[in-house]
């Protein structure tokens, strides 16, 4: 049952991606299924990653809110980091400090590592089960809980509905 969800969701993610690359014309879309079909057939035997992510109303919905906080944040930290390029006067006090994340799933996490590594001002060096070492180029808090606090819970509470 599992794999049965992994194929349909592979299927169902290779479609859209397809459809908003090319057109709604039905040469186009039996190309797609085709190419979606054998991707799906390829894959069968691997790993399924995707039978991750909840399919239900609540975190379909929580997937567009997220990429819109995901948005608002990566723009913030544009204009932040393009601020302290501009100004020298601004100050940056770089570092690496360690959060602590509740989300359970692995590829949770990996997208929580990623949306932190893909704002400037960021990175996440290492994963260490629930500890992210993130070097943060202006560190506010050394502390474990205000580390988290500003870089991953504006993140975690739609990824934890998403992901588990």
């Amino acid at each position: 049952m599992r794999k049965l969800k992994h194929s349909i969701l592979l299927f169902l993610t290779l479609m859209i991606f397809w459809i908003l690359f090319t057109s709604l014309d039905v040469q186009e879309l039996t190309i797609g299924a085709i190419a979606s079909i054998i991707i799906v057939l390829m894959t069968i035997g691997l790993k399924p990653v995707l039978s991750a992510i909840k399919l239900n109303p609540k975190s379909i919905l929580f997937s567009i809110i997220y990429l819109f906080v995901f948005l608002k944040e990566l723009i913030k930290s544009n204009i932040d980091v393009a601020f302290r390029v501009i100004s020298p006067k601004l100050p940056i006090n770089p570092g690496i400090v360690k959060v602590k994340t509740k989300l359970k799933s692995p590829l949770g996490r990996a997208f929580l590592a990623n949306s932190i590594t893909l704002t400037p001002g960021t990175l996440t060096v290492e994963m260490r089960d629930e500890y992210f070492y993130i070097h943060w180029i202006d560190v506010t808090s050394e502390n474990i809980e205000g580390a988290t606090k500003s870089i991953v819970s504006n993140f975690e509470k739609y990824l934890e509905v998403i992901f588990g």
